[in-house]
């Protein structure tokens, strides 16, 4: 096995040096990589955190490696033992290497999916990560297959040869793409927020939020179904002349564009509504004939869950008239009935003091942007006179806020005696009274 007689000295220092970086990579993993952790706390960025968490045991590994390969070295094995340790370093040396690079750039997309992702709002980001980090250990395992062969006289001639026609373009086409959807991931809803955020004076932030998030959604997923569908014409262009193909399809397209004009009637209405800023997610509408809260909005469609929780998908198209219940602001309209017996000035009064407590009580100062107060004598009804109050209150919190003003009030007119009226019926068998004392009179 030895090429030599191997003297004691040899195995010590080969001992020694494997001691000494096994003592490094412990001493790594313990002390260097957890005070790298905690000053990454303090940067306030997951990015970091992720990185050294996904690097910690490659380093640790490579450390170990090193110190292998540098006892083995000390040792004088025999010429066909030296070349099986060297041809194990080198494969050693070619799965860790795909190793780290996999580690950091699982970290990188996992960082990109917890940052980013989350923020844009576009269904196509999760697909584009999960898909990204399922693809990156096959191309890591075809490039440690495709390097690790030759090593044990395999012949990959064929591999190679298809590698270097097609692989190289196909993988700077992935690159590319996959670096343009991560910045476009990045940078476009900072970008789209910058724009809108240059909002016309007035408008609350909490607006320009809703803006900001559903153009993201829109804008951001045609530009990545856009970025992937001309990635794929690319790739597929190294393998087959897709020029007849695209002629083929300009034909097909045109017969399905005749057929499909719901379809691009949805389109274009979808894009009028998120450009004119219609509505937007989490804004609570009436469209075509469906009232509730918007969950989503694309171009060919709008998502909107009802009261009942039943999410209702209306294409844009069908969509004439939308009536948006918490543009901006929201308003408070409500009639309080009294009774034809009560003061109407002192009930007025009470009222607007309600009200006016109500403004003032730190629970729901924030949501009312004006004092809810009467208006008007709304109505002479049946039963009882009708008192219109209004108030403007924040986007969505009309319907609580009326609610407060109903228990509140009913609360203070049983404190002041007055009444709240109820419907009334007067039944008369035969003549009125008023009838008969006058039939009386003239009788």
């Amino acid at each position: 096995m030895f090429a030599e007689e191997v003297v004691p000295a040899d195995f010590f220092k080969a001992g020694a040096v494997f001691v000494l970086f096994i003592a490094l990579a412990w001493i790594f993993y313990y002390i260097i990589s957890q005070m790298l952790r905690r000053l990454s706390m303090k940067t306030g960025i997951v990015l970091d955190d992720l990185m050294i968490r996904a690097v910690k045991w490659p380093v640790f590994t490579g450390i170990v490696l090193a110190g292998i390969y540098l006892a083995s070295i000390i040792l004088p094995f025999e010429t066909k033992y030296d070349f099986e340790v060297s041809r194990g370093m080198h494969l050693a040396l070619i799965i860790f290497t795909a190793w780290a690079v996999g580690a950091v750039i699982d970290a990188l997309f996992h960082w990109f999916k917890l940052e980013v992702t989350s923020k844009t709002n576009t269904p196509v980001d999760d697909w584009i990560t999960t898909f990204v980090r399922v693809i990156t250990p096959v191309i890591l395992a075809t490039i440690v297959i495709t390097f690790a062969l030759p090593i044990y006289d395999i012949n990959t001639e064929v591999l190679k040869d298809w590698l270097i026609d097609y692989g190289v373009q196909i993988g700077i086409v992935l690159v590319v793409a996959i670096t343009a959807l991560f910045i476009l991931g990045i940078a476009g809803s900072r970008i789209i927020s910058a724009i809108v955020a240059q909002r016309p004076t007035g408008q609350s932030e909490e607006e320009v939020k809703k803006r900001a998030n559903t153009l993201s959604s829109v804008i951001l997923t045609s530009s990545q179904v856009l970025i992937i569908a001309v990635a794929l014409l690319v790739i597929l262009s190294e393998f087959v002349n897709i020029t007849p193909a695209l002629a083929g399809a300009g034909v097909i397209g045109v017969a399905v564009g005749l057929g499909a004009q719901g379809l691009i009637k949805d389109l274009i209405a979808g894009f009028f509504i998120v450009m004119e800023n219609q509505y937007r997610v989490g804004d609570i509408v009436n469209i075509a004939g469906i009232g509730g809260l918007v969950e989503d909005i694309n171009l060919r469609r709008t998502l909107v869950r009802d009261m009942n929780g039943v999410v209702h998908t209306v294409p844009n198209s069908e969509i004439k008239v939308a009536s948006n219940m918490t543009k901006e602001y929201s308003r408070v309209n409500l009639d309080i009935s009294v009774s034809y017996g009560t003061d109407l000035d002192r009930a007025i009064n009470v009222i607007n003091r309600v009200c006016k407590e109500m403004a003032d009580d730190p629970q729901w100062a924030p949501l009312i942007i004006k004092t809810p107060e009467v208006l008007r004598v709304e109505k002479l009804g049946d039963s009882g006179i009708d008192l219109k109050v209004f108030g403007d209150t924040k986007p969505t919190q009309q319907w609580s806020i009326a609610g407060e003003i109903r228990k509140r009030v009913k609360k203070a007119f049983d404190q002041e005696g007055i009444e709240i009226p109820w419907p009334h019926t007067k039944i008369f068998f035969g003549n009125s009274p008023d009838n008969r004392d006058k039939q009386a009179r003239d009788g």
